[in-house]
């Protein structure tokens, strides 16, 4: 059997990025990265030769969310990808949490989860839309709510909801203004959230409220955290944990200084 010889850095990369990581999302992020064209059976091999484990046994199912594609960022991709194309939403990212998307992975998450961002359905220079010169938008008027009509399913300030993601939501306002109780909660305490910080909760769980379990934290220090899996079940240790994650941001600064000398 003929064994292919890999670029040195295609190795080691792919040995610093297995652990956790599913197969699909390892072989999207090498080809986009090396222009390589690893198909599912040559990384299975390539592993099995390399006695290589992602150790996550038979995957990540299909949604949730992964080391390449991290639950905040796959969050943010699913909330603003409508008029968004794919370098432009790679560039969102890198500059929101300071990671290194780059158009081919967005196109491959677009397709892969059929998010369809509308841009094809712009109006060619020419074409005028079909209800141009049309008072309101063309025929529908009669069903709009009238002025001081509750509609049925109307929720008050201060209702709580679950969204998909497993978040608790409070209206903050009418009509239909919602956030995450989460920031809610730290900011009557703390005042607003800084620019470019988000809250986490200290031990991974999504429904403790508690002032002491919401933790403050930088994009880069979050990404650091979900790449090496440092957020804990407990608020101390988590709390430990950033720390860590600093360290390996502050390697990372020192690396990447040391490339451009």
């Amino acid at each position: 059997m003929i064994v292919k010889n890999y670029p040195e850095e295609v190795k080691a990369f792919i040995a610093q990025n297995v652990k956790g990581m599913t197969l699909k999302t390892l072989i999207e992020l090498v080809n986009a990265k090396f222009g390589m064209d690893f198909t599912e059976s040559k990384m299975k091999s390539y592993k099995t030769n390399h006695g290589l484990k992602s150790g996550i046994g038979q995957g990540v199912p299909a949604g949730l969310p992964t080391k390449l594609y991290p639950e905040e960022v796959r969050k943010f991709i699913n909330d603003h990808y409508i008029g968004v194309g794919h370098q432009g939403m790679a560039d969102l990212l890198n500059k929101m949490f300071g990671t290194n998307y780059t158009k081919d992975q967005m196109k491959a998450y677009y397709a892969r989860f059929k998010l369809d961002s509308g841009l094809k359905g712009y109006f060619q220079k020419g074409r005028n839309p079909w209800n141009k010169g049309k008072k309101g938008t063309g025929g529908w008027e009669p069903t709009q709510f009238k002025k001081g009509h509750t509609p049925t399913n109307y929720r008050p300030v201060g209702s709580e909801r679950i969204n998909v993601d497993g978040y608790i939501e409070i209206k903050i306002a009418d009509p239909n203004k919602w956030r995450p109780k989460h920031q809610v909660v730290w900011e009557q305490t703390n005042g607003p959230i800084p620019k470019g910080h988000t809250i986490i909760f200290g031990d991974g769980n999504k429904q403790n409220l508690e002032p002491n379990n919401l933790i403050l934290v930088s994009r880069k220090q979050l990404v650091r955290l979900n790449k090496h899996n440092l957020i804990q079940n407990d608020a101390n240790l988590t709390r430990t944990a950033i720390v860590i994650a600093d360290i390996y941001n502050k390697i990372g600064e020192r690396k990447r200084k040391n490339k451009i000398r």
